[in-house]
């Protein structure tokens, strides 16, 4: 029998034999109004967001659009950065780190050697006068429909008001209403941050202006008003008065087209988004927005029981959880929340989600709300395909796509290789070469790690297509790595310099992390070459190379080595675990084939300590569920889903009042990541192979799930209950062979495209 610890061993006194019915009870709720943005609630279209804070005297929508950033079309290359790199490889050789570091820092860096930030838009506001003394407040984002609502009594009338971000009509719809006719009165208006900006008031709509400080970005944003009442501008307001409802649609846009290009024409867009809807009512743009996005929300559902506490608000939930974590529900809420994010942040045809998907409210954000590729970019993106979400997926695809070709200046530049590559931190301009310092600046796993994000496309989709559109940049990418590896004089290893495992340790050579990523990229494209019948040439240079690249190693302490050298202090607690990738999300290191590896690098993870950073905890989830201990995982997740400010806590991270991740500050990253550590608590499909619940925690007794995509194209429903699988249905969407295993048992079958296969526990 498992142990049960000290957390879940009220789950397993309680729940038991509970009913599942969490499925139904999908929204965040709070009976005040958000006071701070990290308790207002997100809405977003891809491109579009805003943050809801529900006030009753005053409404508050900050509101993003996702192409206003600072910064212009640059090249961030440093012309002639190649010729230091002999002397840089020498110095680290000869164990001068600070020195090979300074010559970095003056000859290799990226120019400038700063990257720009994300920027906000605008703000809109809503005042209500005479609405100070209200009852019955509510406030909701129900995750079924991505609708957000306010509802409150004041003087006996019922006023609520619904926003969306509409993807079908690519703007805000915020409709105010009232159970009584004629006794609507408002006022609406725009402002915001930038310092140059301008609004101004014509009829039924308001225009705001901005450009931003430093940069060629500017932006337009409009919003029109519809309304029975009556309807005048006062001092830079537009005053709605005597009406029963009113309806307010607002979109923006920039004039950046790509990296390359910042001639658009934001006026014409905004002008055609507001035309295309002239005179259409809220019903008919809430009707198209919800059909639209429960075409994809509604593909997964999941039920892991519900003790009553669904009917609490949100942040008292959280709250709760912290001092107790029995609320199943919360858990499977965490996972709709995430592919409500993904949905709402990243959809075909726009950019991929930041640090902070869509919605940030500062000129200077932390990190530039840019996207971090030494892992947080990648972990906005592991549940995607999961989830059933794989449209989702594509904008990172675009993101690859530009970096191929920034990334070939860079490699030629600072490297001497053809190929591309992309280093630890991105912005909008795409700028590929080594930025902020040099000892964690020169990250050479950026264009491997993003590569593999292409292949694991495949591999759930069995996309042939797919995979040969993208092969010529997963191939080009190898294509560097193979020029940039070089003979290590001590060892005769291929080895990775100069480098560094982010973010910790400084510039070395040979890091484990690495080497893990590029034998993981050459095997792909070995093996795509292999799907696709072509450049068979390639791909045998890159199996001669692989037996040379440098191994992982097992280390003095048992600890899988962070670097070429013994040298893993097992004090150290660093939120970076980066040597583990060939664990999750790579499946280098594994139970079945690697077991010595597999236990080491279990000793690392036990060394760097259960504590960390929001987006730190949600990788530690998923290791743990790589290494089957359910309980463990269960333990961290306990840590990612309780108050981030919490002052007993004994870690940075947590989750803010809306379920947003907390690094500290926020960063939307945990919320993708941790997700995908529940899902592996279910079920994982590496290794070619299907395994059913392979670390269910005892805190999670009794759940269902359909709609998991598991890879080689498998859609999987399965239920459970006392810890033990009830049933599974696999839809094979492909007609691909498939092999399942539960607790110790296998079965493999071929499988027709379109037919579901049903098991019970015996796989029978």
């Amino acid at each position: 029998m498992k142990s049960i610890n000290k957390f879940t061993l009220i789950w397993v006194l309680i729940l038991g034999p509970v009913l599942l019915s969490g499925q139904e009870n999908m929204h965040l709720s709070y009976d005040v109004p958000a006071t701070e943005w990290t308790e207002a609630l997100p809405v977003g279209n891809g491109s579009l967001g805003a943050m809801i804070f529900g006030g009753v005297e005053q409404e508050h929508l900050q509101f993003n659009e996702e192409t206003l950033w600072a910064g212009e079309p640059h090249d961030y290359a440093h012309k002639g950065a190649g010729e230091h790199l002999a002397e840089i490889r020498k110095l680290l050789s000869e164990g001068k780190q600070l020195e090979a570091q300074d010559l970095a820092t003056n000859e290799f860096m990226s120019v400038p050697i700063k990257q720009v930030p994300y920027q906000p838009f605008g703000d809109l506001y809503l005042n209500f006068p005479n609405h100070k003394n209200f009852e019955n407040y509510n406030r909701k984002l129900d995750l079924s429909n991505a609708v957000s609502s306010v509802s409150y009594t004041v003087d006996g009338v019922d006023y609520e008001r619904k926003v969306l971000s509409s993807f079908p009509d690519q703007l805000l719809a915020v409709q105010v209403s009232s159970s009584k006719s004629k006794v609507l009165n408002f006022e609406v208006w725009m402002d915001a941050l930038h310092e140059d900006k301008q609004v101004t008031s014509a009829g039924s709509s308001q225009t705001l202006k901005v450009k931003v400080k430093d940069g060629a970005l500017r932006g337009v944003a409009t919003f029109k008003v519809q309304t029975d009442g009556k309807l005048t501008t006062i001092e830079g307001k537009l005053t709605i008065s005597k009406a029963s409802w009113a309806t307010i649609y607002l979109t923006a846009a920039t004039n950046y087209v790509n990296y390359n290009d910042v001639t658009g024409n934001p006026e014409a867009k905004v002008d055609e988004v507001l035309s295309k809807i002239e005179g259409e009512k809220f019903s008919s743009i809430e009707k198209n927005h919800i059909e639209d996005y429960q075409s994809l929300y509604n593909r997964l559902k999941i039920d892991l029981g519900d003790n009553g506490r669904s009917k609490k608000p949100t942040n008292q939930r959280i709250y709760d959880f912290w001092k107790d974590p029995n609320d199943p529900q919360l858990v499977a809420l965490y996972v709709q929340y995430a592919r409500y994010l993904l949905i709402s942040s990243s959809r075909p045809g726009t950019k991929p989600a930041t640090l902070q998907g869509i919605w940030n409210h500062k000129l200077n954000p932390p990190w530039f709300s840019s996207y971090t590729t030494n892992i947080n970019v990648e972990m906005n993106y592991w549940p995607a395909e999961m989830v059933n979400l794989s449209e989702c997926h594509e904008p990172l695809f675009g993101l690859i796509k530009d970096l191929s070709e920034t990334g070939k200046t860079v490699a030629k530049e600072h490297y001497n290789a053809e190929g591309w590559i992309a280093h630890h931190n991105v912005d909008i301009w795409r700028g590929a070469a080594p930025v902020n310092a040099s000892h964690h600046g020169i990250w050479l796993g950026g264009g491997a790690w993003l590569s593999s994000h292409i292949w694991e496309h495949y591999l759930f989709t069995q996309d042939k297509e797919f995979l040969r559109e993208y092969f010529p940049i997963i191939k080009e990418s190898a294509l560097f790595y193979s020029q940039f590896l070089y003979e290590d004089p001590k060892t005769g290893y291929l080895i990775s310099s100069p480098s560094n495992s982010p973010e910790i340790g400084g510039l070395v050579a040979g890091p484990t992390m690495d080497h893990q990523l590029i034998r993981a990229l050459f095997r792909t494209v070995i093996s795509a070459t292999e799907i696709l019948e072509e450049d068979q040439g390639f791909a045998g240079k890159l199996s001669d190379m692989l037996p040379r690249i440098a191994p992982n190693k097992i280390g003095k302490h048992g600890q899988l080595q962070e670097w070429m050298e013994d040298r893993d202090d097992p004090e150290n607690h660093h939120r970076h675990v980066s040597h583990l990738w060939a664990v999750h999300p790579g499946n280098e290191i594994n139970w079945e084939e690697t077991p010595e590896l597999m236990k080491a690098a279990k000793q690392s993870l036990e060394y760097r300590g259960d504590n960390g950073t929001g987006w730190s905890l949600a990788w530690k989830i998923n290791f743990w569920s790589r290494f089957k201990d359910g309980n463990r995982a269960y333990r961290l997740m306990h840590k990612l889903l309780s108050p981030a400010e919490e002052p007993l806590r004994e870690t940075s991270g947590g989750s803010y009042p809306n379920l947003f991740d907390a690094h500290p500050p926020f960063q939307i990253d945990g919320n993708f990541g941790g997700t995908s550590g529940i899902l592996e608590m279910l079920v994982q499909s590496q290794m070619g192979e299907i395994e059913i619940l392979p670390a269910l925690p005892d805190a999670l007794p009794n759940g269902e799930i359909s709609g998991l995509v598991a890879r080689g194209g498998f859609e999987i429903s399965l239920k459970w209950k006392d810890s033990e699988m009830e049933s599974l249905e696999v839809l094979s969407k492909n007609g691909s062979d498939c092999k399942i295993e539960y607790k110790g048992k296998t079965i493999a079958f071929g499988t027709e495209v379109g037919k579901k296969y049903k098991f019970n526990k015996e796989l029978k």
